[in-house]
């Protein structure tokens, strides 16, 4: 029985909004052997008496450890977590779609952890596949060389697909209509003749262009084909198949690209084969990456002794420095496992999970784990391998596995857990050991925020302990409160991605809260000077008389001075866009100094407080606009305060300045708003788009005009390439397209691209990035509208730039919406 992802029955998509979705939404985990242990799978009965076929080639079982991983741009997180501890990756790309806008970017991000990777065009089974098509967009949009290691078989040339051929190993492989996929076919290109003399020929050309390709490349094949007499067809199979894995694993910008359709398990068999002959296993993959003690190196390198560790600076942790006298290698050979928390999962049953991947040693059940990013311990109670949603308990995890502990009360994702032998439990291993980090996982910047609030105050502290839950597990998820409305803000990758963490939140954690709208939080602006206004606080509070005044003027900010006059102590605070300037004026005159209890100041108060105290005043005077009740930007306020006049001895109290600043600078700004109406002020975001040239024109325009933003810049993008060493995607794709090698598609005369449609296509795939300044309340929402500018191919980040005026039509229509005429 086979499980289809549109029906939401496969293994690994086993939540309940998976399954009702029909996409997968997190990553899963689930580790199988290949061939199959059980040797009665690998063999099936074959019709009319012929003898069982071999379900794969390789004799030898290997482990594999499987991570399925989302497609869907808003999980692109779960991706990367992923991408960080893989040490290989299969690409799989839809045959009818081609490579899509979210591969392209996949792509990219797994360049940057220099994994080696193959491609898998899947769904050839489909009407409209075209997998010729797919070959010339893997070069053109993902800028590496294809290397055509199998083609379809569509029977008769133009009818259903019954297989593939075998170009590495001259084969053709086909799988009965109707069956199970573990019995199939196999003859040689002589017997495929007979059948189909045109595919034959094609399996040639392909043969003799993965030859030319791979020669490119790789020394040892080229003096194969010179052994052979320049004989493409006389290479080895297995010639060829080293070459592939040296051309993979050193990153040599080719990719090999297979065929099937995985729904009908057609082409399953020969992939996997390609997954143990072609993809690294963990002592081929590349060395960690780690920092230990202000020193970056790799973990493999720092275990054999090639890394040299710096001593710690502090005082504190000198009796753990490996001292010269002390050999290192007997102090590194005490670490036992090292291994990184690459996700946390809460599940109802089992509790807190961590899924790590070890890449030294063994990981014992009930070994003490010490996590060098929270410097703690912690002991492992439960030790599990997981098969998507079920799991089988272990001893041990060891080096090259991924796996699960259970229980851990602090670890997050991206920390970094060590096991040390003679570890103390509170300060764990020696220094610098105990600062060892593997590099950790990048968490992408969130481009989709919406409020969350509880249903009730009761309900308020189940709410945060379940987004605490949500943000542990997902740390793509933010959480802040916005100052001026209170609300509380969860933001995310997309609108999707909010929603499925709302579902989780309500129906899983059972939080009683409720997902809203943005309140924006927008500015009001004098536009016209107002006071000097005194005024005076004299009030008895709790008690307690209190008395004092003080003079403000509130003024349009521009620049403010910073001259001081004579006799006269200024200092200017700047506090959410408004600048407060506090003059203390002390007389100069004779006679009031001849008597210092006039212009001294009570021994109560110091200068700072007087500051602090008519500070807070105006601030809170300033958190409340004249016209529209929004906090007021852009002020100038200026405070004065004559110590001779308007203090007065122990009856001045800090709270009776407060009241004394904020009084004046209410009645100052209501002198300001008799002169003038104030504007209103908006947030506006500094924002980076990212998206190809045929796309840049709409986008520009959508910015300009429909949402009233300013474009600074257009750049051209610097993406690094597939072949990860920090090029620019413009120096890879100086690929020729005329010589990549594509089999023709029989069901689409229009596969074969002319030059001149390859180079418009290549040119209108140019990446461009476009900085602009546009309201936050256009930016609400954008990431949908972006993708169907762009194909999907769009993205943005954003931060908060500054606060503009608004125009008087502008303004008109948001205070329309607000008041909700």
């Amino acid at each position: 029985m086979f499980s289809d992802v549109d029906d939401g029955s496969t293994v690994t998509d086993f939540l309940p909004a998976e399954r009702a979705r029909g996409i997968t939404i997190q990553s899963a985990a689930i580790t199988f052997h290949w061939p199959p242990l059980i040797t009665e799978n690998r063999a099936a009965d074959g019709a009319n008496g012929k003898p069982a076929l071999p379900l794969s080639t390789n004799l030898e079982s290997h482990t594999v450890n499987l991570i399925d991983t989302p497609g869907h741009a808003d999980f692109t997180f779960e991706v990367l977590r992923s991408l960080r501890i893989l040490d290989g990756a299969i690409c799989i790309l839809d045959g009818v779609a081609g490579v899509e806008a979210q591969t392209e970017k996949v792509w990219y991000q797994a360049a940057t952890y220099k994994i080696p990777k193959i491609i898998y065009v899947n769904k050839l089974d489909r009407d409209g596949a075209a997998f010729g098509k797919t070959i010339k967009e893997i070069a053109s949009k993902l800028h590496v060389w294809p290397a055509v290691c199998q083609i379809p078989w569509f029977e008769g040339g133009n009818g259903r697909f019954v297989g593939v051929i075998d170009i590495v190993g001259l084969k053709a492989l086909c799988w009965p209509d109707g069956g199970d996929g573990k019995t199939m076919k196999i003859m040689d290109l002589d017997g495929l003749r007979a059948l189909e003399p045109k595919l034959t020929e094609t399996a040639r050309k392909a043969r003799t262009a993965l030859i030319e390709l791979l020669s490119e490349y790789d020394d040892l094949i080229i003096e194969k084909y010179l052994e052979f007499n320049e004989d493409h067809m006389a290479i080895l199979a297995e010639d060829i198949t080293a070459a592939l894995r040296r051309c993979v694993l050193n990153q040599k910008n080719i990719v090999p690209v297979f065929a099937g359709a995985s729904f009908r398990n057609i082409g399953v068999q020969p992939l996997l084969d390609a997954v143990i002959s072609l993809l690294p296993s963990p002592d081929e993959s590349l060395d960690p990456e780690i920092s230990a003690g202000g020193t970056n190196g790799g973990l493999r390198q720092m275990i054999q002794g090639k890394m040299a560790l710096t001593k710690a600076d502090t005082p504190s942790k000198a009796k753990h420095v490996l001292s010269s006298k002390k050999s290192p290698s007997a102090t590194i050979a005490k670490l036992e496992s090292c291994a990184l928390a690459f996700k946390v999962v809460n599940d109802p049953k089992r509790g807190v999970l961590i899924y790590v991947r070890v890449y030294h040693g063994v990981i014992h059940r009930n070994s003490m784990l010490f996590n060098t990013n929270l410097q703690v311990s912690e002991r492992v109670p439960r030790l599990l391998k997981m098969y998507a949603s079920d799991a089988v308990e272990v001893a041990s995890l060891s080096a090259g596995q991924i796996g699960v502990i259970v229980g851990l009360k602090y670890a997050r994702t991206g920390d970094t857990l060590l096991v040390y032998t003679g570890a103390n439990p509170k300060s764990g291993p020696p220094a610098p050991l105990n600062t060892l980090q593997l590099r950790p996982i990048e968490v992408p910047p969130p481009v989709f925020f919406a409020s969350i609030e509880s249903q009730s105050l009761s309900e308020e502290q189940t709410v945060a302990n379940a987004l605490a839950i949500l943000l542990r597990e997902d740390p793509s998820l933010h959480l802040s409160v916005d100052e001026d409305s209170g609300q509380t803000l969860l933001s995310g990758m997309g609108e999707l991605h909010l929603e499925i963490a709302r579902d989780r939140l309500v129906q899983d954690l059972k939080a009683k809260a409720s997902m809203g709208k943005i309140e924006i939080g927008y500015r009001e602006c004098i536009l016209a000077p107002g006071g000097p206004s005194t005024a005076l606080f004299d009030r008895e509070t709790a008690g307690r008389s209190g008395k004092a005044a003080c003079t403000v003027s509130v003024d349009p900010l521009i620049e403010p001075s910073t001259d001081a006059e004579v006799g006269q102590i200024d200092t200017t605070f700047q506090q959410d866009g408004n600048a407060i300037k506090v003059h203390l004026i002390r007389s100069t005159d004779q006679e009031n100094e001849s008597n210092p209890s006039v212009t001294s100041i009570p021994s109560h108060l110091s200068e700072t407080i007087i500051r602090m105290a008519l500070q807070n005043g105006v601030h809170t005077a300033l958190a409340r606009g004249p016209q529209h009740s929004f906090a007021l930007h852009s002020t100038l306020v200026s405070v004065t305060l004559d110590l001779s006049t308007q203090v007065f001895g122990t009856d001045t109290t800090s709270s009776a300045l407060t009241s004394a600043a904020r009084l004046a600078t209410q009645a100052a700004l209501k002198q300001s708003f008799q002169q003038a109406s104030t504007v209103l002020m908006e947030p506006v975001m500094n924002v980076i788009i990212s998206t190809d040239e045929d796309s840049l024109g709409s986008v520009v325009h959508d910015l300009s005009s429909s949402r009233g933003g300013h474009i600074i810049s257009l750049d051209d993008a610097d993406i690094v390439s597939a072949t990860g060493s920090g090029q620019t995607r413009d120096d890879v794709s100086l690929i020729d397209m005329r010589r990549v090698y594509s089999p023709p598609d029989p069901f689409d005369i229009t596969s074969t691209l002319a030059e001149d449609d390859v180079s418009m296509a290549s040119n209108g795939n140019r990446p461009r990035t476009i900085t602009a300044r546009v309201p936050l309340k256009e930016m609400v929402g954008y990431l949908k509208h972006l993708r169907s500018l762009t194909g999907g191919r769009g993205t943005f980040v954003m931060s908060v730039d500054r606060f503009e005026r608004m125009g008087s039509q502008r303004e008109k229509a948001v205070l329309k919406e607000m008041r909700g005429i």
